[in-house]
């Protein structure tokens, strides 16, 4: 067949199918319907009803979710919910938390028990394809740490030569084994089925040192009160786990909006924005700093929210180095994989435009 012949045949087809096309859109006006409703959220309307933020966390572990001796629920877990509450309400107040165990996490997500859940869930793709839950975005990189008792004077894992090291059998072993012989030094597992007997062994000297989840030995190092000063959390790291928040699957105005208010606080803390200093930006020609404090832009009311949301979220709950430190800083645990990415980490802001 000739090139123009063909040419011709496939312009006229091409000419056939747009025909058709429009054709069944103006059948079927109806199409347009779910662009229409993309930009309504069930869920914000409920929220906003209600004049509260149900929002699950576990509630008894240091750093994440624990109330203090005047009953506010503190950590970074807690944090996070006030920072929904504050982009939602502009009252970062405006908040119920609900205790959830690891088992009732993401069901109480599913069932609508909780708008959103910051409990300590690790992302994976199991969980996002059969529990009906969509994961907002890592907020907390966790991963294996070691944790040692000062009097042993060692600063470093390099200098944790045959030490024995306490560890949880199974995925402890691994991640050990996987450390320790990347950095070639030798030790001496003490593995046990459970973190209440690990801990235990450790505080009674039944080994030199303690490998677990870093987060996990921040929280331990936090029970342990005036006498976690005894104790040093190594500056080193092994692996990653993500922990995210959830949202129900099937409301994607929802899940930006929390996927994006936890957005905002690693966006301000990139440009320098704080709490104490959020003020002194009201003036800045910077176009970046002017669309996240809504002086230019229409970044709140694309999601159905006021143009200073996530100026509240930054004045009323803070950047992420201020939630981070607020959480972790009396434990003594380093930043690691959280830092930002400029300066080493996995936290990088996704584009405010």
């Amino acid at each position: 067949m000739p090139l123009s012949v063909f040419f011709s045949h496939r312009m006229v087809a091409a000419v056939a199918l747009a025909a058709a096309g429009a054709c069944s859109h103006a059948q079927a006006p109806a199409a347009s319907g779910p662009a229409a409703q993309a930009t309504t959220s069930p869920t914000l309307a409920a929220v906003k009803s209600r004049g509260t933020l149900n929002c699950g966390v576990i509630g008894s572990s240091a750093n994440f979710s624990l109330p203090d001796s005047q009953g506010v629920m503190r950590g970074i877990d807690a944090d996070l919910c006030r920072a929904v509450a504050a982009a939602v309400f502009g009252d970062a107040n405006k908040v119920k938390f609900v205790n959830l165990t690891p088992a009732q996490r993401l069901v109480a997500v599913q069932s609508g028990e909780v708008d959103v859940s910051f409990s300590q869930i690790t992302w994976t793709l199991t969980r996002e394809s059969k529990s009906g839950v969509q994961f907002t975005g890592t907020y907390f990189f966790d991963t294996y740490g070691v944790m040692v008792p000062k009097s042993l004077k060692v600063a470093t894992t390099a200098k944790l030569g045959g030490a024995s090291i306490c560890m949880i059998t199974g995925p402890g072993e691994t991640n050990a084994a996987e450390y320790f012989g990347k950095i070639k030094v030798r030790y001496k597992p003490v593995p046990f089925s459970e973190g209440e007997q690990m801990r235990k062994a450790f505080l009674a000297k039944r080994c030199d040192a303690i490998f677990h989840s870093l987060s996990a030995l921040a929280s331990f190092k936090g029970t342990l009160g005036a006498q976690g000063g005894d104790y040093l959390l190594l500056p080193e790291t092994h692996a990653r786990e993500p922990l995210a928040g959830a949202v129900r699957k099937g409301d994607d105005r929802w899940f930006d909006i929390v996927r994006y208010a936890f957005n905002a606080m690693i966006v301000a803390e990139e440009l320098g924005i704080n709490s104490k200093n959020l003020k002194s930006f009201a003036s800045s020609s910077d176009p970046d700093v002017k669309r996240l404090l809504g002086a230019e832009g229409e970044l709140g009311p694309s999601m159905g929210l006021d143009k200073e949301w996530a100026a509240n979220i930054v004045a009323q709950v803070g950047n992420y180095a201020e939630v981070f430190d607020r959480a972790f800083a009396a434990s003594g645990m380093p930043r690691a994989q959280n830092k930002l990415a400029a300066q080493g980490g996995l936290m990088y802001g996704l584009p405010m435009r």
